[in-house]
């Protein structure tokens, strides 16, 4: 079974640019996620190319993942019946220690960003560039599909200005 490995973190600051590769924009709609790790989603990029991801969770910070490949047209007609959607900025990392991915979030999650790193195993050596703020991994309210169902605009604004968002 296909197993993703990853750590997320909160980014602060720019320092991650001198890294990144050409922006990605991304749609996301879930058509299925639960509080217990399991999602349905699908994805488009901009040019076109969609999938459809199917996750459930696995052991530690492990999921099981499954990815297809979807005509572009229906990924749109999913994307409109999809009840919960987000948009973001993808950029991929040049970085060692596994494939660094970094999202900073559009609409109602913007001014969100965030860095992925899919590891060989979770017990992967790995050295935090200083710009990962703070260790997300396990928290449900930082995945894509919590984002997509309860935008950090929606937030207490106590937590909101915690994180620099709309500071009093």
């Amino acid at each position: 079974m296909p197993l993703e490995i990853e750590r997320r973190f909160l980014v602060s600051g720019s320092g991650w640019r001198v890294h990144a590769g050409e922006p990605q924009p991304l749609r996301q709609g879930y058509l299925a996620s639960s509080e217990q790790g399991f999602t349905v989603r699908m994805r488009l990029r901009a040019d076109g190319r969609a999938w459809l991801t199917l996750k459930a969770p696995a052991d530690g910070i492990a999921r099981h993942e499954f990815e297809y490949d979807l005509p572009s047209a229906d990924a749109e007609a999913l994307w409109a019946l999809a009840p919960h959607r987000l948009a973001k900025t993808r950029y991929a990392l040049a970085l060692p220690g596994g494939d660094w991915v970094l999202d900073c979030f559009e609409g109602e999650n913007a001014p969100l960003v965030l860095a992925e790193v899919e590891l060989p195993d979770a017990a992967a050596p790995l050295v935090l560039p200083d710009w990962c703020a703070e260790e997300v991994t396990g928290d449900g309210r930082w995945s894509n599909a919590a984002l997509a169902c309860n935008p950090i605009s929606r937030w207490a604004p106590a937590t909101r200005s915690r994180y620099g968002w709309d500071p009093a």
